[in-house]
């Protein structure tokens, strides 16, 4: 049985970092797709990261890119989401999500994701 679960989010001032962890169970985080979505009170779920399953490159919104930084750890069977110069519009429930196959449409397409965890709050404040 796959089981994910998160950890590391908090709160924290704008300009501020956090680093989210997804530790996995029953899979590998190393040759399926893992991914980052988040979603704040009243808005649609958006991707934010995610590693795809057969070229292994990481994709990211265009909201977080050059903030955010998606990584992995092959042996500890857990990825990461290192978000730094954090902004109020991050606050969310952030959610780790795996599956297999998904390549370059990781990001876009939460719907085929098979497994989740259950979500850690980030909230952005001062």
């Amino acid at each position: 049985q796959v089981q994910l679960v998160e950890s590391g989010g908090g709160v924290v001032q704008p300009g501020g970092s956090l680093t989210l962890s997804c530790a996995t169970s029953g899979t590998t985080v190393d040759g399926n797709a893992i991914g980052w979505f988040r979603q704040a009170p009243g808005k649609k779920r958006e991707g934010v990261a995610c590693i795809g399953a057969i070229d292994g490159l990481t994709y990211y919104s265009h909201s977080v890119e050059g903030r955010f930084t998606m990584s992995r750890d092959n042996t500890k069977h857990t990825f990461y989401l290192q978000m730094n110069n954090l902004e109020p519009e991050d606050t969310a429930v952030y959610r780790c999500a795996l599956t297999v196959g998904l390549n370059i449409a990781c990001i876009s397409t939460p719907e085929l994701y098979e497994n989740w965890g259950q979500g850690t709050q980030v909230t952005v404040s001062s």
